[in-house]
């Protein structure tokens, strides 16, 4: 134990820059992802350091999550598990302005393949924990550390192998926290709204078949695969699928609202999505199903017209919504071309109350006197699907305080994505006084 052991606003930059330097690219296929196992051998390290015992697991050769625990004061209080994906989606160095797996410090931010999503939360976990175990301090419940693979691809490989294959690293979790939530928003230099995630879209990854009478390119074809897959595809993606306003989304709406003093019509809230600038893109999309073609496929050859026509589709779908949602666009396409689900994963929601939620008001509140919590619903998937599967309830808390004209969401899966030093920081003091709050949950025998 030693009080002159670095803060972990000291360590935090630096633990994110390292992270980011290894390139856990996850492409989708097992043969050209990079793989996360340097990446779980370099938490498993720092963590080793300071006394904690980590667990790694693979679920195929380098697909490696990482589960630690650290002890509470109390174990009659349910733990809660804090959990973060290894895996960063490709990247082009050719399009970036540093090379993204450099973790260069540039104009006061972090960049690099990783930076929001989500190696900055993963360095900041490491930090608290760190000077937790280097100062002797035990938080008042047990927190359980997650670090996984294959979130980027739907988390079989990862989050999901766990919950199905090692339960038990996972024991006695009640609640969860992780990606994407606790970002602000600023309504005006007194006031900045923080984001907590307690709904996420569900994933209905989808193929669409369309067959034809195989010919030669030269001659009249009436009965063209590629022609029917191309205007089914057309249709899906020019749709603009039926607004519906979910609990958390409406919660969330009226909060804006009540910042912006703009009044709710409970009927036309894309009118009030329409004034949030840089978040209109993530809300925007939270008010409604979406099906957005992302990938074709057809043909050998230049002269041949092909049998078969396929199509990847990325639907995303409200809670409630999937089989309904499935008509819609069964409708749309046509009777005649097949579906085939890649992945289905459904949607989550819980409510915005609680203990765990007056801390992360209070945490917040306590290093940003402007604070103000609300909820809202990720238009994305996250980890929190596999981890639902146990009972736990789950949050997007990854705190960040945000410059008011940095477009955070255009950061996830872009280009020159990167993560405000001072954001860090704060994330850190943050997510330091949540984990201590004593108050933060119920004793089991009350679930």
């Amino acid at each position: 134990m030693s009080n002159d052991a670095p803060t972990p606003e000291q360590e935090v930059v630096d633990l994110c820059r390292d992270l980011i330097r290894i390139d856990t690219t996850n492409t989708g296929d097992l043969d050209t992802c990079a793989g996360e196992r340097a990446a779980a051998e370099w938490v498993a390290a720092r963590l080793a350091e300071v006394g904690v015992e980590p667990q790694l697991r693979e679920s195929a050769p380098g697909r490696t999550s990482l589960v630690a625990r650290v002890e509470g004061t109390d174990p009659g209080r349910g733990a809660l598990l804090v959990h973060g994906h290894l895996d960063v989606v490709p990247a082009d160095p050719s399009e970036w302005s540093v090379h993204p797996f450099s973790g260069e410090v540039r104009d006061g931010f972090v960049w690099g393949r990783g930076a929001v999503d989500m190696k900055d939360f993963d360095a900041m976990v490491l930090a608290v924990v760190r000077h937790w175990r280097r100062t002797g301090y035990r938080p008042p419940r047990d927190v359980v550390l997650a670090f996984t693979a294959d979130e980027e691809a739907g988390g079989e490989l990862g989050a999901h192998f766990l919950v199905e294959r090692h339960p038990e690293l996972l024991e006695g979790c009640t609640e969860a926290i992780g990606e994407v939530g606790g970002f602000s928003y600023s309504i005006s230099d007194d006031l900045r709204l923080y984001l907590i995630q307690t709904a996420e879209k569900g994933i209905d990854w989808l193929r669409l078949h369309a067959r034809g009478r195989p010919g030669h390119g030269s001659m009249v074809h009436e009965d063209n695969a590629v022609t029917a897959l191309a205007e089914a595809v057309a249709r899906v993606g020019r749709h603009r699928f039926p607004v519906v306003v979910t609990p958390t989304v409406r919660a969330f709406l009226e909060e804006v609202s009540a910042a912006l003093g703009v009044e709710l019509d409970p009927d036309d809230p894309e009118a009030a999505v329409a004034k949030l600038g840089h978040l209109a893109r993530i809300i925007g999309a939270t008010i409604r199903n979406t099906a957005n073609p992302t990938r074709l496929e057809a043909g050998y050859k230049d002269n041949v017209i092909p049998g078969r026509a396929t199509a990847t589709i990325d639907c995303r779908t409200l809670p409630g919504q999937s089989e309904l949602f499935l008509e819609q666009l069964r409708e749309l396409i046509g009777p005649d071309l097949e579906i085939e689900y890649v992945q289905r994963q459904p949607a989550i929601e819980t409510s915005f109350d609680g203990p765990l939620v007056d801390a992360m008001a209070a945490a917040l509140r306590a290093v940003d006197p402007g604070a103000r919590a609300v909820p809202y619903m990720l238009s994305a998937g996250t980890d929190a699907k596999a981890f639902s599967r146990l009972g736990i309830r789950c949050f997007g808390f990854a705190p960040l305080r945000l410059p008011s004209d940095l477009n955070f969401a255009a950061l996830f899966h872009g280009v020159d994505e990167r993560v405000p030093v001072e954001g860090l920081e704060f994330g850190v003091r943050v997510l330091d006084r949540f984990l201590r709050d004593r108050k933060s949950t119920r004793l089991n025998s009350s679930h």
